[in-house]
């Protein structure tokens, strides 16, 4: 097992991976599972949106936003999967 610190790219690319895994298994789930409790539970998410942001820098102006992250318990679960790989393999 790998120790010692690892550069803030390493645990971006992890968050990424992570959310990834878990929203592809949130689809997944919403689509697949029938009407229970338990689809409940695992697809519900928790939206957080920021924006819209403007910036006029003189030359050019633009927009950016609104920029929303959709949380469930399964993104979370995604990003501790990808860390525990990650953690193994690296």
């Amino acid at each position: 097992m790998a120790s010692g610190p690892h550069r803030p790219g390493w645990y971006f690319g992890v968050l990424v991976t992570g959310f990834l895994t878990g929203g592809f298994l949130t689809a997944l789930l919403r689509r697949w599972l029938p009407e229970s409790a338990a689809k409940d539970f695992f697809t519900t998410t928790a939206t957080s949106v920021f924006g819209p942001v403007s910036m006029d820098l003189l030359v050019v102006n633009f927009t950016l936003g609104p920029i929303g992250l959709h949380i469930s318990l399964l993104s979370l679960i995604g990003v501790l999967l990808a860390y525990v790989i990650a953690r193994s393999l690296f």
